[in-house]
């Protein structure tokens, strides 16, 4: 299993990268992106402080390590040159915190995020078709998120990626150990949200294309 969405004490999450590390590999995951959430504020420093960490633990923990960044209530005019910026300083994967129903997210977001490049667009909510049109055309996965306050659009979201055939990846979104859901429940959450098994192993292999894409970097 793969999650390209983990947050830690660096931002939001309960736990230090490397706490987070251990339980995702004693869960069963053999690779996940610390995505934590930034701005203009911390989003230098963030990665300042993970990508010396990943590189160095890596070696030595048994589960493949990735710094990125999520971009979190940023205006949606200056999401593109924030994923620029982000590149920039060394992200190897950026996503863009969606216009979930769980939050208040500014109209123009999912858009932005997408027509800027993001690798992903987290938890996009009511995205529209056209939205998922275009974001088809510029290869930026869309998710399906585990985390329940999150997931109340998973089927909207899978049913317009269908739709439309905008790439779909699967994460936690994680911000404490037990966030690390096994592969059963896994692959539960993709199917409850009209995904044939089909299309829940293709998602998977999405996981593993943007892998193998962020090593070759």
């Amino acid at each position: 299993m793969i999650d390209l969405h983990v947050h830690t004490s660096l931002s939001m999450g309960k736990q230090t990268p490397a706490a987070a590390m251990r339980f995702a590999k004693a869960a069963g995951y053999r690779a996940i992106a610390f995505t934590e959430h930034v701005d203009a504020t911390n989003m230098r420093q963030v990665l300042e402080s993970l990508l010396p960490m990943i590189r160095t633990y890596s070696l030595y923990s048994g589960i493949d390590l990735y710094a990125g960044v999520e971009l979190t209530h940023i205006p949606p005019q200056l999401i593109p040159d924030t994923i620029t910026e982000a590149r920039e300083l060394g992200a190897q994967i950026i996503c863009v915190h969606g216009q979930t129903l769980a939050d208040i997210v500014d109209e123009g977001t999912n858009l932005a995020a997408i027509e800027g490049g993001a690798d992903y667009l987290a938890h996009p909510g009511l995205i529209t078709e056209q939205e998922a049109v275009l974001a088809a055309e510029k290869n930026v996965y869309l998710e399906i998120t585990t985390r329940a306050e999150h997931a109340l659009t998973n089927g909207h979201i899978a049913k317009v990626a269908d739709m439309t055939g905008a790439p779909l990846i699967i994460n936690n979104g994680g911000y404490r150990g037990y966030d690390f859901i096994n592969k059963d429940r896994r692959r539960a959450i993709a199917l409850g949200a009209g995904m044939s098994k089909e299309q829940y192993q293709q998602t998977e292999n999405n996981s593993r294309m943007i892998i193998s894409k962020m090593m070759m970097l």
